[in-house]
């Protein structure tokens, strides 16, 4: 079986990873926001496909495809595709560019879906689906072809001798920081949810509704990071069919790392292990695996993988105290913190010399200029369209506030008071 026909069966996994993230958010948000939480998911894929179908893949492009260049000191350096709107043109024949399209189309969802765990029980519907219009169009496209599709941070070897370029088989960074990044910036602008910090800045615990749609949701999150991991290295890295295995072994390697490192981290620190947390943890652990999954060593994956584990449970707290940023379901530490501790690692242990370098380039790019182009976005389209939902829809949820109808009918959904700062 060639490469191209793998890469295409891999792709019908990534799905998977879109309905795990989902079932997460869904879990740990309020059950009364649970319909909305899940229609959410499931509109922003849409917008999300659509938005990339007319100008996203325009501006990301396939390594070796029509690009813009600009010429600094005698380089050549690539900085934005030059594709036509609507993928006009581009035959859909299986070749490499049109299996990129699909992933993607399929990736620029799965970034979409980051910022819902962050927004969760306070972001309008109809708010998220503009913020994801921006993100598909623009934030992701821009970044994903520096990465992958021959820009300038992919150059960095070949322009600058520094290892292999930047090194991102699965979405480290254009799929995970850039989600977990725009989340920080999401949660930001929304600010924390109605009775999350007390008058003197003591956050309140607020525990998501369904622990067991969150672990599911990890289960199912495994299976599509396996897609995702290995389409992404047969596309990005060029990698022979017989190194999926090697991929395969890692992506679930530093998940099982990094889910045990944060049971035995909360264990130690609370008494008892943190199903939440460990859920975070399996997570940041898949997201920091991708970035290096198809070239470091079954041991160093899980390396990567406890360490992202362990970082993932202090993070979550550092953003919740330090930053003051409610993010409910774990979003930037996870996936902004993870991925870019993949990046990192995948710098120390992958590639030759001058990898790190590259790494880092790529790191302070996604701090520098995405951070600051995705909360500058976001914030333009809260000036013009309110992204929070009103106060009365935060005491009645965002199930019967927006859909008219709540995903537990039978049952009461909510009996804690709704405090007021």
């Amino acid at each position: 079986m060639n490469a191209m026909t793998l890469c295409l069966l891999f792709t019908l996994l990534v799905p998977l990873a879109g309905a795990g993230l989902a079932l997460i958010n869904v879990g740990l948000g309020r059950s009364r926001s649970a319909a909305h939480a899940m229609l959410a998911s499931l509109s922003v894929i849409a917008v999300a496909a659509l938005v990339y179908f007319v100008c996203g893949f325009a501006w990301q492009g396939y390594p070796g495809r029509p690009a813009h260049l600009l010429a600094v000191a005698g380089k050549t350096w690539n900085w934005l595709a030059a594709e036509p709107f609507f993928l006009r043109g581009l035959a859909l024949d299986g070749s490499p560019a049109s299996l990129a399209v699909w992933l993607g189309m399929l990736s620029a969802g799965l970034a979409a879906l980051i910022p819902l765990g962050s927004g969760a029980d306070r972001w309008r519907l109809g708010a998220s689906c503009v913020s994801t219009a921006l993100l598909a169009g623009f934030t992701y496209p821009l970044f994903a072809h520096w990465v992958w599709g021959g820009g300038w941070l992919a150059q960095l070897g070949a322009n600058n001798h520094l290892g292999m370029g930047f090194l991102d088989a699965g979405g480290s960074s254009s799929i995970q920081a850039v989600g977990g990044l725009t989340a920080l910036s999401v949660a930001w602008i929304l600010g924390p949810r109605r009775g999350k910090y007390a008058p003197d800045g003591a956050p309140s615990a607020i525990p998501g509704h369904n622990a067991v749609l969150v672990l599911f949701g990890c289960l199912a999150a495994w299976l599509g990071w396996l897609g995702l991991n290995s389409a992404g290295s047969i596309l990005y890295c060029g990698i022979e069919p017989g190194r999926l295995v090697l991929v395969a072994v890692n992506t679930t390697l530093g998940a099982a790392a990094a889910a045990l490192a944060s049971a035995a981290t909360t264990r130690a620190r609370f008494g008892k292990p943190d199903a939440s947390l460990c859920a975070n943890g399996w997570v940041g652990g898949l997201a920091a695996g991708s970035a290096g999954c198809a070239h470091v060593a079954p041991a160093v994956a899980v390396l990567i993988g406890a360490a992202a584990g362990i970082f993932v449970v202090f993070a979550v707290e550092w953003v919740e105290l330090r930053m003051a940023v409610d993010d409910p379901g774990g979003a930037v530490a996870v996936h902004a913190v993870g991925g870019a501790w993949g990046l990192i690692a995948a710098g120390l242990f992958a590639g030759g010399e001058g990898q790190l370098l590259a790494q880092l380039a790529g790191v302070a790019t996604l701090l520098g200029f995405v951070l600051p182009l995705s909360y500058g976005l976001n914030l333009a389209l809260d000036r013009f369209y309110r992204q929070r939902v009103a106060t009365e829809g935060e005491r009645r949820g965002m199930d019967l506030f927006e859909l008219g109808a709540g995903a537990y009918p039978e049952f009461m959904t909510h009996t804690e008071d709704f405090n007021q700062r």
